[in-house]
């Protein structure tokens, strides 16, 4: 993956979304819900993840 299709803690969410922390386990909390303008939260605690990535478009078929 590269810096386009993952986000750091903090920046600002570019489409509503279910994100997933890029460590690669399915842990507890490693899902986020966010919404375009906001802003990433913080990954779960004792991940070992860098960044956010996109698993599932809130809104497919609008760009």
């Amino acid at each position: 993956m590269d810096e386009t299709t993952r986000w750091k803690p903090g920046e600002v969410v570019p489409q509503s979304g279910i994100y997933a922390c890029d460590c690669g386990k399915e842990h507890l909390w490693s899902k986020s819900t966010d919404v375009r303008g906001h802003r990433f939260p913080p990954l779960p605690y004792e991940c070992a993840g860098q960044a956010w990535t996109l698993r599932t478009d809130a809104h497919p078929d609008t760009d």
